[in-house]
This record gives C-alpha cells, sequence and structure tokens, in this order.
C-alpha cells in the first residue's frame, strides 16, 4: 500500500548531522560480533590472508550496493528507505516482505549485544553477576543478576532514545570514539610490542584439516558470505533521512565511509589475534583451534592479543571499546528499527498504533514493540539469539537485494546506465549470499542451521498476522497512491501500475 501519512501536530524532526547519522552508522556495523568473529569464524574459516580477501571482497560489494542506496535516498527522500523502494519499484506485497525481514536483521542484534554484556562481565568480572536463580536451555546458564542486566540495558536504552533523536546521535557520538579511539590505540601499541610479530601470521590460510577440506575458494566463500551480518548497519542511513538536517546528496559519503571503516575494523581486529596470540601455542591456527576449550579472557582472540600486548591496561582499553560497541549496536538498531516500523505503520502496512510519534517526534511505540521482543528473547539464552542472528542474515541480504533492484529498474527508466549496471551488480551480488546461506551447497558449510530454519518460519507467520491485521481494502490502496503521487510529485512511469490501471483519474 502507498499512503504516507503526515501527522501535522507531530512530526520526525531534521536534527541529526552527518557526524551524528555516520556514528549510528558505524555503530551498528561494529558491534559485539566483531571482537569474536575473529578467534571463531574468520580465521577458523580462512586465516588471515583469506579473511583479507574476503573482507575487501564483502567491502566492495557493500560500496556497490551503496550506489543504489545514494540514488534511491535522492529519489525518495523518506524514512522507510528499503521499505519504501520496494513499494516504489514492485508494489505492497514486495515492500512488505522486504520490510519485515530487514527488520528481523535490524531487531536481532539488540538482544545479541545486550546479552554479550554478560559474556564480556563474566570475561572480566567471573561470576559477580551470576546470582539469584538461574536455569539451563539449550545447554547455556542463565541467571537472575544477567538477565536483570541485558534486560536495564534494553530499558536503558529505549528511555534514551524517547528524547530528542539528537540525544540519541550526541550520545552515539561520544562512544563511536571510544569504541573506535581504542582499537586505533591497540593497533598503535601492537606495532612497538614485542609480544606482536607479523611473522605470526603464517599459515595465511587455514590449513587443510577433516572440517576444511574444500580448498582456498571455499574458506574465502565461507567468510565472504557473511558480508550481511557484518555490514547490516550503514543502510540505517536512509532510516533516518527525515531527520537529517543536510542534503540527500551527502549520504553516499556518510555510508561510504561507514562501509569502509568497518571493513577497517574487521579486517584489523583479525590481524591483531593473529600477531598477538598467548604464549604456549606455535601457531594462531594452534590457538584458535583450542578456543572451544577455553574459558575466561582466553576465548576471545582479541582480548587476549589486548592482553598480549598492553597487559591489563590493554584489557581495560579494549573492555572499553567492546562495551561502547554493544551500545552504539544497541543504540543504533533501536532507532533504526523504530523509524522501519514506524513507516510501515504509516503506509498501513502493519497496525496504526505503531505510527504514534510522542511529544519529542520520536516513534515510541514502534521503540517499545522493540523492548518487547527484545526483553524476551534475551531469556532465551544465547544459542537462540545466535540462531536468530545468523537467520537475521537472510533479512540484509533482502534488503540489499530489493534496493539495488529498485535502483535498477527506475535507473534503466531514466537510461542511468551506471546505476543500472551497479544495481544489477548489486543485486545479484545480494540474491547470491541470500542463496548461500538458504540451500546446503556440497563442499560449502555456509548454510542456516536447522533451528535458524525453524525461526525463520516462524518470523513469516508472525508477518503474515501482522500484514492482514495492518492491511486496508482496495479503495485504501488507491488512495495512499494519490497521497505518494502527490506527495513525491513522481511520473506514472515511476510506479508498478499506471494511473488508468488504478482508476486515478488526474
Amino acid at each position: 500500500m502507498f499512503l504516507m501519512t503526515v501527522d501535522t501536530e507531530r512530526q520526525l524532526k531534521r536534527e541529526l548531522t552527518p557526524l551524528n547519522v555516520w556514528s549510528l552508522a558505524f555503530g551498528c556495523v561494529i558491534g559485539w560480533s566483531a571482537y569474536v568473529m575473529p578467534g571463531r569464524v574468520f580465521l577458523r574459516s580462512a586465516g588471515p590472508l583469506g579473511t583479507l580477501i574476503a573482507m575487501e571482497i564483502a567491502t566492495l560489494v557493500m560500496l556497490i550496493i551503496s550506489y543504489s542506496y545514494s540514488y534511491m535516498i535522492n529519489k525518495f527522500p523518506r524514512t522507510g528507505g528499503e521499505f519504501v523502494y520496494a513499494k516504489m519499484a514492485f508494489g505492497e506485497h514486495h515492500s512488505f516482505v522486504c520490510a519485515w525481514f530487514l527488520s528481523l536483521s535490524y531487531l536481532s542484534v539488540i538482544p545479541l549485544n545486550a546479552t554479550a554484556l554478560n559474556l564480556i562481565m563474566r570475561t572480566i568480572f567471573g561470576d559477580a553477576f551470576q546470582f539469584g536463580f538461574h536455569y539451563v536451555l539449550f545447554g547455556y546458564d542463565l541467571y537472575f543478576g544477567e538477565m536483570l542486566l541485558a534486560l536495564s540495558a534494553i530499558v536503558f536504552f529505549f528511555f534514551i532514545t524517547s528524547f530528542e533523536v539528537i540525544v540519541t546521535g550526541k550520545i552515539q557520538t561520544f562512544m563511536v570514539v571510544i569504541l573506535l579511539g581504542g582499537i586505533l590505540i591497540l593497533l598503535g601499541a601492537a606495532l612497538f610490542s614485542p609480544a606482536a610479530s607479523t611473522t605470526k601470521l603464517h599459515p595465511m590460510f587455514h590449513p587443510m584439516t577433516s572440517e576444511f577440506t574444500n580448498g582456498i575458494l571455499a574458506q574465502i566463500v565461507a567468510v565472504f558470505v557473511t558480508g550481511p551480518q557484518s555490514f547490516v548497519g550503514f543502510d540505517t542511513v536512509p532510516q533516518l533521512i527525515e531527520e537529517s538536517k543536510f542534503s540527500p546528496e551527502k549520504v553516499k559519503v556518510v555510508m561510504d565511509t561507514s562501509i569502509l571503516c568497518g571493513g577497517f575494523v574487521y579486517i584489523a581486529l583479525t590481524f591483531f589475534a593473529c600477531v598477538a596470540f598467548p604464549d604456549g601455542y606455535s601457531s594462531w591456527f594452534e590457538y584458535v583451534n583450542d578456543i572451544p576449550s577455553l574459558s575466561g579472557i582466553g576465548e576471545i582472540a582479541t582480548l587476549t592479543a589486548a592482553r598480549q600486548v598492553l597487559g591489563n591496561i590493554g584489557l581495560w582499553i579494549i573492555f572499553a571499546s567492546v562495551v561502547a560497541a554493544m551500545l552504539t549496536g544497541i543504540l543504533g538498531f533501536y532507532t533504526a528499527t523504530s523509524r522501519l516500523l514506524y513507516s510501515m505503520a504509516r503506509d498501513k502496512m502493519i497496525p496504526e498504533w505503531f505510527e504514534y510519534l510522542n511529544k519529542h517526534g520520536v516513534p515510541t511505540h514502534a521503540g517499545l514493540f522493540c523492548v518487547i521482543v527484545s526483553g524476551t528473547t534475551s531469556l532465551l539464552g544465547r544459542p537462540v539469539l545466535g540462531w536468530v542472528f545468523d537467520m537475521a542474515s537472510i533479512g540484509g541480504s533482502i534488503g540489499f537485494a530489493y534496493t539495488s533492484m529498485s535502483a535498477c529498474k527506475f535507473a534503466f527508466q531514466e537510461r542511468r546506465w551506471d546505476i543500472t549496471i551497479l544495481g544489477a551488480l548489486g543485486s545479484l551480488a545480494s540474491l547470491a549470499m541470500g542463496i548461500l546461506l538458504l540451500v546446503p551447497i556440497p563442499g560449502l558449510n555456509v548454510s542456516l542451521s536447522k533451528e535458524s530454519y525453524i525461526l525463520l518460519v516462524v518470523w513469516t507467520c508472525v508477518g503474515l498476522v501482522f500484514y492482514f491485521l495492518g492491511g486496508g481494502s482496495d479503495k485504501l490502496a488507491e488512495e495512499m497512491i494519490k497521497s505518494d503521487l502527490e506527495a513525491l510529485d513522481l511520473h506514472e512511469d515511476f510506479i508498478p501500475f499506471t494511473k488508468e490501471e488504478l482508476g486515478i483519474k488526474d
């Protein structure tokens, strides 16, 4: 459906600067997983050189996709981003599919980062928060004290995001300075520390064992396919376009720098973990293979490297950086998810309740929904959240694909061959990532787990319920399209139906 109604009394407020928006995007790209994946995923899948190649390719793909985002933002500068683009290019059904799965991709990161606070507290402070009643779910111990910590973070940041959006932007910018500053300090220290040496980078790829028998290409693909997980977040920029007090023409720079900085951090932390692995191991390969049997700081390669390079000072520096990354993920994805749900409600795709704006022009009902979902899922334990997060990669792929295909369609109509070609390339790359995750391919161990497939079906069913609750009649759809045509002053070629087919008179 196509209506973009505007609350004349309460509207989104244009307050965010380019730095604020960049901080929200970069803070979403870099979260807890950026510190954990080097030891548990990247090095175990492809080694340092394989990770470098894969992440450079993934970064390049994201830069290509960002051309489509920039083109569509300038054409439709509306909160909702991918949802709006899919709607205007392919119609209401496609837009709902795009937005619903993209919202999952956004929403899953909030409880994942909130519960990661428990992990970092376990690593640094031991069992300090393991008090009160506790239970075991899927082999994971959950304690009242740790649940209280995660829920407190979820509720606190909902409270923060309920104020003017500029408050969110400033807090996010401050935390990104801590996040990035800590990483740069540690990288600089590694250049002069005797505990770090480039000779420790060998072997450059993961040695061929029984678990990794499919060659270098398969190793690179195993890391590349994490692209939607790793880079989802730069696309929060279009979600904030109606709250940004700068021209949409500048968003390309904001998105590209967040992508480039994100790619740099993933690669840098991977190499950092390689050159400063703990004593007692002959290679990074031997160390990362032993990580599953370790506990405390030793089970997180980047934290171990920080202690090797700067001792306890390094540990506190990376501790501050990790916590800042977790909090930027929570705050950034709260903001992005609530705007996406608000846009869907504004277009009558989901119940009107989500459209409510408080006195500060913030969609707090949509934010409250994030609290309920995040708070509930945080009680299910890290294994379940891991399945959800893996499944959420599909949402990122879908959002990237719809934006690229929309750009390709409109650019072709305008004879913009550069955007047409880049949109086509972005579409193919996004679909390829999604297919690799959904379809088990012999020789590539990158598809979703059985549990993630089940949760994907559950989320699809919930979406169908919301769609039918929020949907309207054909007459309402006609009124929505009329409103959009007036608001955006679009030519009829830019919608998937002609005015005559819809029964709209000039």
